[in-house]
């Protein structure tokens, strides 16, 4: 009876090892294969979605090796719920809406932002912290919008006064279930932060 138990331990660690390791490469899948419900051109993650996708991968296929060593085995599962937020968080927020702008950093490097939109009867708007749109000179400039597959010039003008900024935050917290979800946990604020400003997406002239 005493040796049916300790075979039965190891095994019953190496199946639940294994079934965390295929619940991380559905993860690590799920961030790319989400971007394809969006039209137009595939976005690829980067920043910490990238992270996200590749360590649920990386991870996974760690977990599932037969031949894993348990000292490896025991850090990719320490490691997993940090992997495993970022892959959920980059799955779930590219589940709704979300437009790509195309502009450049402050090394005149072409980047594309993600992000969430909301309309209000004054036109688009997204949000984002000061500092972001400082590093990609977004205030007025001349930058292509992708949204719902079509890609059109728009000129983004920066608001940085509370009330709105605030209203176009509570607009995207009311507009996204995730946005929701995340701030009944305290991942994501339920007002926004003093660091954040509003841009409203102008047509080009």
């Amino acid at each position: 009876m005493t040796d049916d138990i300790r075979e039965t331990g190891p095994k019953a660690a190496t199946r639940w090892q294994s079934g965390v390791g295929w619940g991380l490469i559905v993860v690590g899948v799920a961030v790319y294969a989400v971007r394809l419900l969006h039209e137009g051109p595939y976005a690829m993650p980067r920043g910490g979605a990238m992270f996200g996708g590749l360590g649920a991968l990386a991870l996974g296929s760690l977990l599932v090796w037969s031949g894993l060593p348990r000292a490896l085995g025991w850090l990719a599962l320490a490691a997993s719920p940090v992997v495993l937020f970022f892959g959920l968080y980059a799955t779930l927020s590219e589940l709704e809406e979300v437009v790509s702008l195309h502009a450049t950093d402050s090394a005149g490097r072409p980047a594309e932002l993600r992000l969430w939109i909301v309309d209000r009867e004054d036109g688009e708007w997204v949000g984002m912290a000061h500092a972001k749109a400082i590093e990609y000179s977004l205030d007025g400039a001349r930058v292509e919008l992708l949204r719902g597959g079509e890609i059109r010039c728009v000129m983004p003008v920066l608001h940085e006064d509370r009330p709105t900024v605030r209203a176009i935050h509570a607009l995207k917290v009311e507009k996204y279930a995730v946005a929701r979800g995340a701030a009944a946990i305290g991942l994501y604020p339920r007002e926004a932060r003093e660091v954040a400003v509003a841009l409203r997406l102008d047509p080009c002239p």
